[in-house]
C-alpha cells in the first residue's frame, strides 16, 4: 500500500519514512503543506499521515481540500495538538483517525492498518480467498495451510490485489499503489512481479489465483 507522510520536522519525517518502509509500505514524503497538498492530489494514496502545524499551508486546510475534492485516501492526523476541540474539528473535517505526539510507532502502524482496512471494507486483519490466507497485521501468507515466503514488494503487490479481489486491476493502478515516487518505472516490472507471485503461490494440482485479463490487467480471486 502507498502512503504519503506530510511532516515538516526533518528527523521525524526521516524516522517515519524508514519505519513505514521497513513495515512494507511504499512511502512518499512532503516537508510543507503546499508540497503535501500537491502530492496528495497527484497520486492515489491509500492513506496519508498528516501533521497539522505545517509551513505554507495548515494541515486542516489540506484535509478540508481533500475531502471537498472527494479524495478516498484515508487520513491519520499526527500532531502535537491535543486539545479536544482540535480532535473534534479534525474528525469532523473528515480525518479517519487522530494520534497525538509523542506516540508509539507500533500504535501508529496499528491505526494505519485499521484506516486502510476500513477503506477496503475489510473488518479483520486476515484476508481469505479460497485456500489463500493473508494476515495483514503479521504480514504473512499461507496457501493450503503452508507458509509462503514473499519479499516486501511481492507482499505489497499481493496485498493490493487481495484488497481489490474479484476486480480487474490495471498495471497503472498497481504501479500507483505499490511503488513510490523514488521507484524507477520499467515497462515490465509489474508483469515480472506478478510472475514471481505466481511461482510462489501456485503449485501443480492447485487452481491458479491470479488471472490475466489481456489488454486490461490482473484479477485475484478464487482459483479457477
Amino acid at each position: 500500500m502507498r502512503l504519503l507522510v506530510i511532516e515538516d520536522y526533518p528527523p521525524l519525517r526521516r524516522s517515519l519514512l524508514q519505519g513505514l518502509q521497513e513495515a512494507g509500505f511504499a512511502v512518499d514524503t512532503a516537508a510543507d503543506g503546499e508540497e503535501g497538498l500537491a502530492k496528495a492530489c497527484g497520486a492515489p494514496y491509500d492513506a496519508i499521515v498528516l501533521d497539522l502545524m505545517l509551513p505554507k499551508l495548515d494541515g486542516l486546510e489540506i484535509l478540508e481540500t481533500l475531502r471537498r475534492q472527494s479524495s478516498p485516501a484515508g487520513v491519520l492526523i499526527l500532531t502535537a495538538r491535543d486539545a479536544v476541540a482540535d480532535r473534534v474539528r479534525g474528525l469532523n473535517l473528515g480525518a479517519d483517525d487522530y494520534l497525538v505526539k509523542p506516540f508509539a510507532f507500533d500504535e501508529l502502524l496499528a491505526r494505519l492498518h485499521a484506516v486502510i482496512r476500513r477503506r477496503y471494507r475489510s473488518a479483520h486483519g486476515t484476508i481469505r480467498i479460497g485456500d489463500l490466507e493473508i494476515d495483514t497485521l503479521a504480514r504473512t501468507v499461507k496457501r493450503s495451510g503452508a507458509a509462503v515466503a514473499l519479499s516486501a514488494r511481492e507482499y505489497a503487490l499481493l496485498e493490493y490485489l487481495a484488497a481489490r479481489r474479484g476486480q480487474v486491476v490495471t498495471r497503472e493502478e498497481i504501479w500507483d499503489h505499490v511503488y513510490d515516487f523514488a521507484s524507477e518505472p520499467a515497462s515490465n516490472v509489474v508483469d515480472v512481479y506478478v510472475g514471481y507471485l505466481r511461482r510462489k503461490l501456485e503449485r501443480p494440482g492447485q487452481p491458479g489465483l491470479i488471472q490475466t485479463r489481456r489488454g486490461q490487467g490482473y484479477v485475484l480471486d478464487h482459483g479457477q
